[in-house]
Formats: structure tokens, sequence, C-alpha cells
């Protein structure tokens, strides 16, 4: 299935894709190839005043999508609980600075523990940390994770987990991000889009491919219509919601990090293009 858009007012790259740059060259590049909006990953803030940082972004036409990632809630140890619902206290006020509303959340897990163990505390640390998001005005999104991360990186696997956890939580502030590549093999997921879509809690959308043979878990990621998702299709049921916000081009690749990045950069434009 290919794409029938042709235009890029909706693209966003997240810095993470181009890794080797820095933000001030993602920024400049992005800008140039007509990406007209970016996700900040945190890492890329390093050594930076923020603000300055988020001033630089929207001069280059850019608009701050999202800020990548708060999380990492559950440990065994209370006292790393807590330490993690501060630094995700910080990652408010960085979102906050940066100028953008939505910090995407990468919720963690302890293998030490019981994945039931892990969400409950994944529900207690994002309860602890509504107040400053809602004082700050930052909504949080609950990015499911492919079950092969169930182990530290998410014990939130599925659309229908990220789902009952929003509505647990009853609030405006908290939705989910969908992310194709986690969650593409899901027979389910046309079923629970509808449903964040008709909570109101559907805040992001992130798209990569699942190449065939992928021959790393975490950074194998592939360009749109190189591997098997099939991306336009879960792009049209996103947007029956009536989600009219970016798609978000987050790829981990080892190989294309290795690659002249601006090269990447026109491959992205291109492949967002013919298979989004």
């Amino acid at each position: 299935m290919t794409s029938k858009h042709s235009d890029l007012s909706r693209l966003c790259v997240h810095t993470i894709t181009t890794k080797p740059w820095s933000i001030e060259m993602a920024a400049k590049n992005y800008a140039m190839a007509g990406v007209r909006g970016i996700t900040v990953w945190r890492d890329a803030l390093e050594n930076r005043n923020i603000k300055a940082t988020g001033n630089m972004l929207r001069n280059q036409g850019l608009e701050i999508v999202s800020l990548c990632r708060g999380g990492f809630f559950p440990h065994r140890d209370r006292s790393k609980r807590l330490s993690a619902i501060d630094d995700n206290r910080r990652a408010i006020n960085e979102a906050y600075d940066l100028g953008t509303k939505l910090i995407v959340l990468v919720c963690g897990a302890d293998p030490s523990q019981s994945l039931e163990d892990s969400r409950s505390q994944i529900r207690d640390g994002i309860q602890a940390v509504l107040p400053d998001a809602e004082a700050a005005g930052i909504r949080l999104a609950v990015e499911p994770l492919h079950p092969m991360f169930a182990d530290t990186r998410s014990a939130i696997n599925t659309l229908a987990q990220a789902n009952d956890l929003t509505e647990t939580l009853n609030s405006i502030w908290v939705g989910v991000a969908v992310d194709v590549y986690h969650l593409w093999w899901d027979p389910n997921l046309e079923k629970e889009i509808k449903r964040c879509g008709s909570n109101n809690t559907l805040f992001a959308f992130h798209i990569s491919d699942w190449k065939s043979p992928t021959i790393d878990l975490l950074n194998d990621r592939g360009l749109m219509g190189e591997g098997c998702i099939p991306i336009a299709k879960i792009r049209s049921w996103v947007e029956a919601t009536g989600f009219s916000g970016f798609n978000e081009v987050e790829i981990f690749s080892d190989t294309y990090w290795k690659e002249d990045q601006t090269l990447f950069l026109e491959k992205i434009v291109d492949s967002y293009l013919s298979h989004s």
C-alpha cells in the first residue's frame, strides 16, 4: 500500500534519527529539506541553554513536537523509583523550557520483579508527576513497546495495555504514542487505535519500518517501505480517529548512523512521500 500524500507539512524527524548531528545541525538541515517538525531527545540538550535552543528551533521554522523521553519508573528499590520520579519532573521542566507541550514516556520495567509489579509502579509514577505536568501544561504520552523489550525497557507492550492505563489514570494530560515499529504485529491494533481516538488520547504517531531479516532488535530499524510494516494502512487508521498531528520518523539504525546524514535525510524524505 503506497502513500497518496505528497507534501511534507506533517513530517517530523526525531533528533535520534540523525544521531551524529548536533541539534543545531539537525535543525538547519531539517528546515532546508522541508521537514516541518522536530522531536528532541534529551541527550541533544546536554550542556545547552534549553530556552535558547527552543528559540533556535522555532527560528528555523520547526515546530517542536515533543521531548523524548521520560518514564523508566519501575524499580524494586524504592529509592530508585523516587529518583525516576525526580528525573521525570526534570523532563517536564525541560519540555516547558524548550517550548513543547508533550513528553513521550518509555515506561520501563525491572526484570527482577513481575510485570504486574512494574505496571503498578508505572501507574504510580505517572500519578506522582501528573500535578507537575498539569501545572506546566505538558501532556504525557505512554508509548507501548514491542514485547521483546518487556524485560527492561517497558512493561507496557500493547496498545490495549496503554489504553487501559490511560483510562485508569483518567486525566486529559495522559495519552498514548502509537509507534508502528512496536505495534504493527498486533491483531487488535485497528480496534485499539479507534479506542484511543474515542477517548481523545492519541497524542503521537511514530513511523519507521521492520526489516526482514532484522540484524539488531534495537538498532536496525528501516526507512519506510524498506520492511514489512503496512505503514500507510496504519496511518489511515490513525487519521480516521481525527488525528491531525505529525508523522514522526524515529529510526534507530547503526547502519544509517554511519552514512552521510545529508544523504540519509534525503532518503527519509523520499521514503516518507512514497511509503507512508
